[in-house]
C-alpha cells in the first residue's frame, strides 16, 4: 500500500528543530540552575565556616584583652611592691640619719653661734643662723669639714644682722652628709691587711 505524506516537507523540518530548540533550552535551565544550586552551596559553606574561625577569633581575642589587663595589673602591683620596698629599706638605712645630724651638729657647734633653721634635700643640708662674729661662722664650717660624718661645708652668704639691740652676723651654709659605703663582701676582704681606726694595725 502506498503511504503519501500530505504535510509539508518543510513545515516537518521546522517543527522538529523547534522542539529541539526547547529542550537544549530545558536542558540549560536545568543544567545552569544545578550548577547556581552546587555554587551557592559551596559558597554558603566557605562563608560558614569563615564566620566560624571569625567568631572564635573574637572570643580568642577577648581572652587575650582580659590577660593582658591581668598581666599589666600584675605588674603595676608588682612595680608598686618594689617602690614600697625600696622605700622601706631607705627608711631602714638612714632611720638614725637624722639623730646623728643633730649630735654631730651640736658636737661641732662653737661657742657663738646660734641656728634659726635646717633643711634638708636629699644629703645636701642648709643651716641659716646667727653668730657673734664671721670668725665664729669660719670655725663652725672648719669643724663641719673635720668631721667625720659631714663634708664639704660651703658658705653661701654672711651678712651683719641685728638682733636683740646686739649686731650679729646671719649666715647660710650647706653642707653635706658623708653616708657610709656598702659594705664589701668578706669573700673580697682576703688577703687584704685589715687597719684599725685609732690604735695599732
Amino acid at each position: 500500500m502506498i503511504r503519501i505524506n500530505l504535510l509539508p516537507h518543510r513545515e516537518e523540518k521546522r517543527k522538529a528543530r523547534r522542539q529541539q530548540f526547547w529542550l537544549f533550552a530545558a536542558v540549560a535551565a536545568l543544567s545552569g540552575v544545578a550548577v547556581w544550586f552546587v555554587g551557592h552551596t559551596i559558597i554558603a559553606g566557605y562563608v560558614d565556616g569563615q564566620e566560624a574561625k571569625n567568631v572564635f577569633l573574637k572570643e580568642s581575642i577577648v581572652e587575650l584583652d582580659k590577660e593582658i589587663a591581668e598581666i599589666k595589673g600584675l605588674r603595676e602591683q608588682a612595680e608598686a611592691l618594689l617602690s614600697r620596698k625600696q622605700v622601706i629599706e631607705s627608711l631602714q638605712t638612714n632611720r638614725t640619719e637624722t639623730v646623728q645630724i643633730f649630735n654631730e651638729l651640736a658636737s661641732q657647734m662653737p661657742e657663738g653661734v646660734y641656728l634659726k633653721g635646717l633643711k634638708q634635700s636629699g644629703s645636701r643640708i642648709n643651716l641659716t643662723g646667727y653668730a657673734q662674729s664671721n670668725a665664729r661662722v669660719s670655725n663652725l664650717m672648719r669643724n663641719l669639714e673635720a668631721s667625720p660624718n659631714l663634708e664639704r661645708a660651703d658658705l653661701v652668704e654672711v651678712k651683719a644682722a641685728t638682733l636683740n639691740n646686739r649686731r650679729v652676723s646671719e649666715f647660710s651654709l650647706n653642707f653635706t652628709i658623708e653616708r657610709p659605703k656598702t659594705e664589701e663582701p668578706v669573700g673580697k676582704l682576703k688577703g687584704k691587711t685589715p687597719v684599725i681606726v685609732g690604735g695599732k694595725p
